[in-house]
């Protein structure tokens, strides 16, 4: 029994994703530049070659404005090159006018032939300092915008920010059938619950103790209850897996072993998410910890002495890691994104020893969101008008 009505009750294999780092997020030793890991376009294009050879059915593509590969770009440019594997597009909304956002998220989705997933983010702007209630506010009309675009022949919409009457939706007609693209979504104000619960698929949290996720998952689930939805949920984690615990333990220490504190913090300060309430969560994970930064026995919070977001990593066995991800799926979530330090090596440690003995899912499929071919739409099998 799932702690929360969940939308994917019945589903037996999680949907397991990788990550791709952008955002100048790879290293050999946390907290040590190494030029052969900077978020150039080849070493992120590379992270995600590996991730589909090694079996992974989606991978996150985050958006920053610091040193990285621009989402959309990168997405665009990747996908020719890949033929199975999901792409979770990161979306600043507000970036682009939505209408035209809707667009190019249709384009890109006909170029990966309904592979392309979306994260919805409400961060501020670079050199935006922008009221939470609006940035929040500003994402829900963006969120409801693009709906309107993949599920209706014209866009009309009366809101505090935009304002369009009678655009036809032909040219943002995506690959994706039955509401298009499915939208991931991660934050932890009420605003953002709200909106969550109202437009989103997959409430994507960041890695801290159990209880403290069943708290999250249940404030989310009232949230979508009040429109008559339910959701699923999604964790986003680093990974660590070895044959032995004791390796693997032994690999995380050596991940933070040259790491100066002084220059930790300034690499958590320079994200533009970094006083958000859900980094605070997992600074409290990170203090409530044991003097080896473990918050619980599997769950290490040494990366966020480095990260900003996401900042804890499951440790363990092949068959430690292995339960972990039951357990997590036994509550009710069914989407997990990981990553791990070096990403291209890390990842093959986690597809030979994981992959390698599960089955997993694509969660656009499970949705009946991926048509066997081309829609009927004006950029698919449609008639040219």
């Amino acid at each position: 029994m799932t702690i929360v009505p969940v939308t994917s009750a019945g589903l037996e294999h999680p949907e397991i994703s990788w990550f791709s780092a952008l955002c100048s997020d790879d290293y050999n030793q946390l907290g040590v530049p190494d030029d052969d890991l900077k978020s150039s376009w080849a070493h992120c294009r590379d992270i995600l070659l590996e991730a589909e050879q090694q079996g992974f059915r989606n991978i996150l593509c985050p958006s920053s404005y610091q040193v990285g590969q621009d989402t959309l770009s990168f997405v665009a440019g990747c996908a020719p090159l890949t033929k199975t594997i999901n792409m979770l597009a990161a979306v600043r909304c507000g970036e682009m006018q939505p209408i035209m956002l809707a667009r190019t998220l249709a384009t890109l989705d006909h170029m990966l032939e309904g592979r392309l997933t979306v994260n919805i983010i409400s961060s501020d702007f670079p050199g935006e300092k922008a009221d939470s209630a609006y940035r929040y506010q500003r994402s829900r009309e963006v969120v409801s915008i693009l709906k309107q675009a993949w599920t209706q022949d014209e866009i009309s919409f009366d809101g505090e920010i935009y304002q369009f009457s009678g655009v036809p939706t032909g040219p943002a007609k995506p690959y994706q059938i039955n509401g298009g693209p499915l939208l991931y979504f991660g934050g932890y104000s009420p605003p953002a619950l709200e909106l969550c619960g109202e437009h989103c698929d997959v409430y994507l949290m960041w890695p801290e103790t159990k209880d403290k996720l069943a708290e999250r998952m249940m404030a989310v689930n009232d949230a979508s209850q009040r429109y008559g939805r339910t959701l699923d949920y999604g964790l986003r984690a680093h990974v660590i897996v070895r044959d032995t615990e004791s390796e693997a333990r032994q690999y995380a220490e050596h991940l933070v072993a040259e790491l100066d504190d002084e220059y930790g913090q300034l690499i958590r300060d320079r994200a533009h998410d970094s006083v958000s309430l859900g980094v605070s969560h997992q600074v409290r994970a990170r203090e409530l910890a044991d003097k080896f930064g473990y918050v619980e026995r599997h769950l290490w919070t040494g990366i966020g002495r480095a990260r900003s977001g996401c900042g804890a990593a499951i440790v363990g066995s092949t068959d430690q890691v292995m339960s972990e991800i039951e357990s997590y799926m036994k509550m009710g979530i069914r989407a997990f994104i990981f990553s791990g330090y070096p990403h291209i090596a890390e990842s093959r440690h986690f597809g030979t020893r994981i992959l390698s003995q599960i089955k997993t899912s694509s969660l656009p499929h499970v949705y009946g969101r991926v048509p066997d071919g081309p829609p009927s739409s004006p950029l698919g099998a449609g008639k040219r008008v």
